[in-house]
């Protein structure tokens, strides 16, 4: 029998040196458990903090965008109009070129009236 207790107190050695193991071993990982959620949890707060100023940079950028667009819209107007004008100039000196070369041509007894800078009519 003493050897049956002998046997049965070797069993109770290793079993219990081995709950310790399983103890170590789970204590260890319960550390890794805890740094890795606080890591977890600073990236996730530093995802928080990126998306926000994500969506800020987005809105910022939605708005310098639509600026742009409105300054290019502007832009294209403001040079079709000045294109206009230009041509219109063009036209209007041409006509003037022509009248002029018309009134050369005629002697100058024959010629209209004409509006001085104040706006007097002469003849």
């Amino acid at each position: 029998m003493s050897q049956q207790g002998a046997t049965l107190q070797t069993y109770n050695n290793e079993l219990v040196k081995c709950i310790e193991d399983l103890c170590t071993k789970r204590d260890e990982l319960q550390k890794q458990i805890l740094n890795e959620e606080e890591e977890k949890g600073k990236i996730q707060n530093d995802i928080r903090i990126l998306s926000e100023r994500l969506a800020k940079i987005n809105e910022s950028l939605a708005k310098k965008i639509a600026s742009r667009n409105e300054y290019d819209k502007t832009i294209a107007e403001t040079e079709a109009a000045y294109m206009k004008i230009l041509e219109s100039s063009q036209t209007l000196l041409h006509v003037l070129k022509k009248e002029t070369g018309k009134d050369k041509a005629q002697p100058s007894h024959s010629q209209g009236s004409v509006r001085d800078k104040t706006g007097t009519q002469t003849t």
